[in-house]
């Protein structure tokens, strides 16, 4: 009688094991689409990602970089104070968005220009998203605001 419970013990404990790692596996597969690492312009330009790899990258806007294309379309320049990445966006620009400001942008790199399909800018003159202060603080740019 005893041999039976311990065998069932372990049969349960088996079950709930297997089960554990499927569950693992298969959240793991389902978020590897939602999941979208930041890159700073250095780190875009030292080691390209592929052309399908979306990512973010962030920075401050290159001052004078600004240029508005046809249609809806906005080029400009994002850099961190090591390298700097072109930028091409279509659609409507953030209301807080401009030169020399705090940007983060969601697209792919094609080689030579960044394909934004999102673009987030500071929402007040403090605010900087955590990894491009990172990211600037790495090139030994970055400045706190006043008050900090």
């Amino acid at each position: 009688m005893k041999s039976l419970k311990k065998k069932r013990r372990v049969q349960i404990i088996s079950v709930a094991a297997l089960a554990l790692i499927l569950s693992t596996v298969l959240i793991g597969y389902a978020m590897q689409d939602g999941i979208n690492f930041f890159r700073s312009p250095s780190e875009v330009v030292a080691d390209p990602p592929g052309p399908s790899e979306v990512f973010r990258i962030g920075g401050l806007v290159e001052s004078g970089s600004l240029k508005r294309g046809d249609g809806a379309e906005i080029r400009f320049g994002v850099t961190d104070g090591g390298a700097t990445v072109l930028v091409s966006y279509v659609g409507v620009l953030p209301d807080l968005f401009g030169e020399d400001q705090g940007m983060v942008g969601l697209g792919s790199y094609d080689g030579a220009t960044f394909r934004a399909t999102e673009i987030l800018a500071k929402h007040d003159e403090t605010y900087m998203p955590k990894e491009v202060v990172d990211a600037l603080k790495e090139q030994g740019v970055y400045q706190a605001p006043d008050g900090s």
